[in-house]
């Protein structure tokens, strides 16, 4: 690892432990309440020496190196997607469940937008992390034609992620003593893995491939 990786995981780290803690929050807050002076210390710590970690596997399996960067951002990239949804549906509480008129629409419509909105965010922060950090030994300039791509298989990844997320919340009763929010953050973590596989594969693939 260079000073640019150990700088980019760092970065990572920080900001997976901040938006860490609206998932406790939404969880169970009373319960982690005592953790949440360390979450952010952890990540901080823990996401550089996982680097390393892969690096040196990396010798003799070179895919380890670009599969865990991807893994770290996917991992920041999820918990972006879910922190937003979690503030969203905290502060503008809508029970899917429950039938109400608003220009014909129904509550399950407003999780559709409210994990829509979330996804939107964490994929913008996607494209530049992976393009300049877990991608950047592929790029050879910017191109119009990567952006585009680039959000092309991102639209994907948005119907699947977006798709089984609203389907598990929608059709698929909360199971485990989860309530409506919690059973919402499982469609979306489901959701989201779906999301990731995809997204890794079409960008390696098909956005980021060696010119």
């Amino acid at each position: 690892m260079d000073k640019r990786d150990y700088k980019f995981g760092l970065s990572a780290g920080l900001l997976i432990g901040i938006f860490f803690l609206p998932i406790l929050n939404v969880t169970e807050p009373a319960l982690y309440a005592s953790y949440y002076p360390y979450i952010i210390p952890f990540f901080l710590i823990g996401t550089p020496v996982g680097l390393l970690v892969a690096k040196a596997i990396s010798g003799k399996i070179s895919i380890v190196w670009p599969i865990a960067k991807f893994g770290v951002i996917g991992v920041l990239n999820t918990l972006i997607d879910w922190g937003v949804l979690g503030f969203l549906t905290l502060y503008f509480a809508v029970d899917p469940k429950e039938e109400f008129i608003l220009f014909g629409l129904f509550g399950l419509t407003f999780y559709f937008l409210y994990k829509s909105a979330s996804f939107v965010v964490a994929n913008v922060n996607s494209y530049f992390w992976n393009k300049y950090w877990t991608f950047s030994g592929n790029i050879s300039k910017k191109t119009p034609q990567e952006f585009i791509q680039f959000f092309a298989v991102s639209v994907i990844g948005f119907l699947l992620n977006v798709g089984i997320a609203v389907y598990i919340f929608s059709s698929i009763q909360p199971a485990a003593g989860f309530n409506s929010d919690q059973w919402g953050i499982v469609g979306a973590a489901l959701g989201s893995l779906a999301g990731l596989i995809w997204n890794f594969i079409g960008y390696k693939l098909f956005v980021f491939k060696s010119r």
